[in-house]
C-alpha cells in the first residue's frame, strides 16, 4: 500500500479515502516517535525564502571535525520525512554514516523545508533538492557546504498538488518532479547557483483513463533513461508509464509514447538496468514486479509478465521501490506490509529477474530503499517504525545481512546516502 494508494481503506490521492498526509498522521499518532539527534546549540527554525529572496543560512552548526582517518570513512546522509504529521520531523534530517560499518550518526535537522518526503542530489554534489509535498506543491533547493552549514536557496511551485518524487536530469540543468495528487509532471530549470527558476513545463496525464477505483491520474515518479534521451513518468492512477522527450534547450516536454500495465496494477517505481535496455517496475496495488524492455531509440517501454515479490502469508503487501546494483547483477525490492526486502538475481543481460529470497527489513513499512555509492550498504527508510535499517551487501552473492541496530528517525520516508 502506498501512502498515496486509492481504492482502499488506507489513504487515497483522490476520491473518498484518507489523504496522503492524513494517513501518515494517523500512523504517526499511534506510536512514539524520537527526533533525529540534533547538534548542540541548534538555533530556531528558519523559513525557506520566496523565489528571488536572499539565501538563508540553515541554523544547524557544523558537525564536530573528525580525525582524517575517520573522516575518510564517514559520508553524508539525508533523511526525508513529513513535517505536518503528528510525530513527524521538522525538516530534512542530517546525518553521517560509516561507510565500513553502516553505523548512522545524527547531526541535526535542516530547517525551513515543509514535508520533504523525497530527496535528490545534483550530479555535482553541491545542491540537494526536496519536494514540499503539500496541496500547493513546491520543490526546494538547498546549497550544501562541507562544514555542514547548508543554505536554503528558495522554493518554486510545481504547478500541482502533492509532489511525491523528483529527479535531476543528467545534464544538471533541469529538475523533474511528479505531482501525485494532480497526476501531472513538471520541469524547472536549475541555475548555476543551484537555485531553481520558473517552471518550463507542466503536463497532466489525461489519457488513457484511470485504473479501477483510482479516481484520476496519480503521477508517482519521473526519471531520465540511462542514455539521457527520454524522460519516463510512472502513473499509479492510470496504470501507465509515459515516455517524454525533453528539450534540453527550452525545458519543454513532448510525449512520444506510453505503456499500459494491466488494470489495477498500480505502477509506482521504475528502476533501470545499467545497460539501459531493460527496466524493472514495482506495481504496488497488485503486489507484483515486471521486467520491461526499453528501446532507447524510440523511448518505447514494453512490459513483460507480472512476477512475485516474494511475499507470503495473509498480510497484504505493497511493493515500494526497487534498487539495482551498479554491476547489474542484483535487484532489491522493498515490501511494505510484509516488511521484507526481496533479492533478485538479474539474468540474461538484464532481461530476467529470478527471485532468490526475502529477508526481514527490521522495521515497519519500508517506504524507500537506497544503495550507498559502491553498493556495499543498503539503507531502508521504515515509515511506521520511525527508523532506518542498514544492511551489508555481499558483493559476490548479493546477500543482505543486518549491519546493526536501527537508527531512529521520525516518519522516515526517504534516505539518501552520499
Amino acid at each position: 500500500m502506498s501512502s498515496r494508494s486509492t481504492g482502499s481503506a488506507t489513504d487515497s490521492g483522490g476520491g473518498g479515502g484518507l489523504s496522503r498526509r492524513r494517513f501518515v498522521g494517523v500512523l504517526a499518532a499511534t506510536s512514539a516517535v524520537a527526533v533525529v539527534p540534533a547538534t548542540a546549540g541548534a538555533a530556531a527554525p528558519v523559513t525557506a525564502p520566496s523565489p528571488g529572496a536572499p539565501s538563508v543560512p540553515v541554523a544547524t552548526p557544523a558537525p564536530t571535525p573528525t580525525p582524517a582517518a575517520l573522516r575518510a570513512a564517514t559520508r553524508r546522509l539525508f533523511l526525508g520525512t513529513y513535517t505536518s504529521s503528528p510525530g513527524g520531523g521538522t525538516g530534512v534530517g542530517l546525518a553521517t554514516y560509516d561507510s565500513a560499518t553502516g553505523s548512522i550518526t545524527g547531526t541535526g535537522t535542516l530547517l525551513g523545508v515543509a514535508d520533504p518526503s523525497y530527496l535528490a542530489i545534483h550530479p555535482d554534489g553541491r545542491t540537494l533538492f526536496a519536494v514540499d509535498e503539500q496541496q500547493a506543491g513546491k520543490v526546494t533547493a538547498i546549497g550544501l557546504a562541507d562544514d555542514g552549514r547548508h543554505t536554503v536557496l528558495g522554493s518554486r511551485s510545481t504547478g500541482g498538488a502533492g509532489p511525491a518524487h523528483l529527479s535531476v536530469h543528467p545534464s544538471g540543468q533541469w529538475l523533474l518532479t511528479a505531482n501525485y495528487t494532480s497526476g501531472s509532471v513538471a520541469v524547472l530549470p536549475i541555475q548555476a547557483s543551484g537555485a531553481l527558476g520558473e517552471r518550463t513545463a507542466l503536463v497532466t496525464h489525461s489519457t488513457p483513463p484511470p485504473g479501477p477505483g483510482q479516481g484520476g491520474p496519480h503521477a508517482h515518479q519521473i526519471v531520465t533513461s540511462p542514455d539521457g534521451g527520454h524522460v519516463l513518468a510512472v502513473d499509479l492512477g492510470n496504470d501507465t508509464v509515459y515516455t517524454y522527450r525533453l528539450d534540453v534547450a527550452t525545458g519543454a516536454l513532448t510525449r512520444v509514447s506510453y505503456a499500459r500495465l494491466r488494470p489495477g496494477a498500480g505502477p509506482r517505481h521504475l528502476t533501470f538496468h545499467p545497460s539501459g535496455a531493460f527496466a524493472y517496475l514495482a506495481n504496488e496495488l497488485d503486489n507484483t514486479v515486471v521486467v520491461c524492455a526499453y528501446d532507447p531509440a524510440t523511448g518505447q517501454l514494453t512490459p513483460g509478465e507480472p512476477q512475485s515479490t516474494g511475499t507470503t502469508g495473509n498480510t497484504r503487501s505493497y511493493p515500494a521501490e526497487l534498487a539495482v546494483t551498479d554491476n547489474g547483477a542484483f535487484a532489491y525490492l522493498a515490501n511494505r506490509g510484509h516488511n521484507s526486502l526481496a533479492r533478485y538475481a538479474i539474468e540474461a543481460d538484464g532481461a530476467e529477474l529470478r527471485l532468490l529470497d526475502t529477508v526481514p527489513v527490521g522495521g515497519d513499512y519500508p517506504r524507500q530503499i537506497a544503495l550507498s555509492p559502491g553498493g556495499e550498504l543498503l539503507f531502508a527508510a521504515n515509515q511506521r517504525s520511525n527508523s532506518v535499517t542498514v544492511f551489508d551487501v555481499d558483493q559476490v552473492t548479493g546477500e543482505l545481512r543486518s549491519a546493526g541496530a536501527p537508527f531512529t528517525a521520525p516518519v522516515a520516508v526517504c534516505v539518501l546516502p552520499l
